[in-house]
């Protein structure tokens, strides 16, 4: 193989090629290595690769890059198990050995709480695995277009475009949803059902969601689409629950607004049940279309299993669980303390938390719907007629970009004995626990990383703090 040469021409510019050494793995999955004291960005990469690299977006102190040809692999590449993984956008880092997707991940959140958190001699822990690191997906939710010669796709867009890459099976997902794919593609062929186009803002039906349980095997089906109007549509859903014994509800989300999120506020059930049943911690919870759940179960236990091991309960205790969506780490901390108070901004998941509640004979749980921000204000409900409510534990699992400040400074104020922060961004963790720990209030045992998506850079982290003498 020949090997494209470095330009002789040194300056820093776009369409420059270089040779590059990979040392790092950035929380966006690229690679990252140093030129002339500037750091280049390079997707595709592994830590140990050199790269031929062309310069494709240049600031002044870094670059994004394209690898023009592996020049040194690196010990830590293996062959890709998803033959699509090149081009498809799902996961990025297929090519790596996964002891290195730990090794790299744990880092992410090193350095975060260092660079970010300013806080120093803080404990991270290796990272916890279930050690499956393909099949995990519970729940996929994919993309539908018509392709030039009108054939419907379903699948993945390839990295950083809105082209699709058409699947017919996915490896990290779990597979019973493969058979779902290629058949629904079909049946949405046969029934001429007019696709939206995202340029035009015309045409109906726009994702498929598949969620399964992964202890009890049901499957819950759900098109999102712009309405409801699709010929022959409770025919074709009552077709699929006959087809697939395995499936029991067939919704349709319908989202008729242009934009990029996926889901709309409404959902409607046109054959069988609007959710399914999964056991989780060992209870039972019904999972709705659209409802949070975590897309990794088993690692998901793996954060509850450490929380119930960390914590000395006594079956006194008060606990507000903030973020608690559809009581997922609600419920299982109510069968360890007195009383559990669950924060969450969606009403739909606090129904479902509270039907929850009820399938599980769980009578001390309390959940409020509203922003967190406002729950946990001294006018809150929660503290009218107990203004001196002191929650022994607060447990915090926010969206990415973390808690709102004003979250922070409820917290500081209410002064529980433990707090326990469950975060999916190492960066928002840092932020918010420097903030946590600056005031002197609380201190940081130790920060367990939990790996909820392997062959992806995303990492869960869950930080265990107390409350200082002071």
């Amino acid at each position: 193989m020949s090997t494209i040469q470095p330009s002789d021409n040194t300056l820093w510019q776009q369409g420059q090629s270089i040779a590059l050494d990979i040392e790092d793995l950035a929380d966006s999955g690229d690679g990252v290595g140093r030129w002339q004291q500037r750091v280049v960005f390079v997707p595709d990469t592994a830590i140990g690769d050199r790269v031929l690299v062309r310069l494709v977006r240049v600031k002044p102190q870094y670059a994004r890059g394209k690898v023009l040809e592996l020049l040194e692999p690196s010990a830590n590449r293996q062959r890709p198990p998803c033959i699509v993984a090149d081009k498809c956008g799902g996961c990025q880092w297929q090519h790596i050995e996964y002891g290195a997707q730990l090794q790299a991940k744990r880092q992410q959140v090193v350095q975060a709480i260092a660079r970010i958190g300013g806080l120093e001699n803080v404990t991270v822990n290796e990272v916890l695995s279930t050690g499956e690191s393909l099949g995990y997906r519970n729940k996929a939710t994919y993309p539908i277009q018509r392709s030039p010669t009108k054939q419907i796709r379903v699948g993945y867009f390839q990295k950083g475009t809105h082209k699709l890459v058409n699947l017919n099976q996915c490896p990290v997902q779990d597979d019973r949803l493969d058979p779902f794919l290629a058949q629904i593609k079909q049946d949405i062929q046969a029934r001429k059902w007019y696709v939206y186009d995202e340029k035009s803002n015309k045409g109906e039906v726009r994702h498929l969601g598949l969620r399964v349980g992964r202890r009890t095997g049901e499957v819950l089906l759900t098109l999102v689409s712009r309405s409801t109007e699709l010929p022959g549509l409770e025919a074709q859903a009552k077709a699929w629950l006959r087809e697939y014994p395995e499936l029991v509800g067939v919704c349709v989300n319908i989202n008729g607004k242009r934009t990029n999120r996926i889901f709309g506020e409404k959902t409607e059930c046109i054959a069988g049940e609007s959710f399914l049943t999964e056991e989780f911690a060992g209870l039972r919870f019904r999972l709705g279309a659209t409802a949070f759940f975590q897309v990794n179960t088993e690692a998901a236990e793996l954060i509850w299993q450490e929380i119930d091991r960390e914590l000395d309960w006594n079956g006194e205790e008060t606990a507000i669980d903030a973020y608690s969506g559809i009581g997922t780490f609600s419920l299982p901390l109510a069968r360890r303390v007195r009383r559990v108070i669950g924060l969450e901004i969606h009403e739909d998941s606090v129904k479902q938390a509270r039907e929850n509640a009820r399938l599980n004979d769980l009578t001390n749980t309390e959940f409020y719907a509203g922003k967190v921000e406002s729950l946990l204000g001294e006018n809150s409900p929660i503290f009218q007629g107990e203004p001196e409510l002191k929650p022994h534990l607060v447990l915090l699992d926010p969206p990415r970009q973390g808690c709102d400040r004003s979250v922070l400074e409820a917290l500081l104020r209410l002064r529980s004995d433990r707090i326990v922060y469950v975060s999916c961004k190492p960066a928002t963790l840092a932020r918010d626990l420097g903030i946590l720990c600056e005031s002197g209030v609380y201190a940081i045992d130790r920060i367990q990383p939990v790996d909820l998506f392997p062959q992806t850079a995303h990492i869960e982290a869950i930080a265990f703090l107390h409350k200082t003498e002071q």
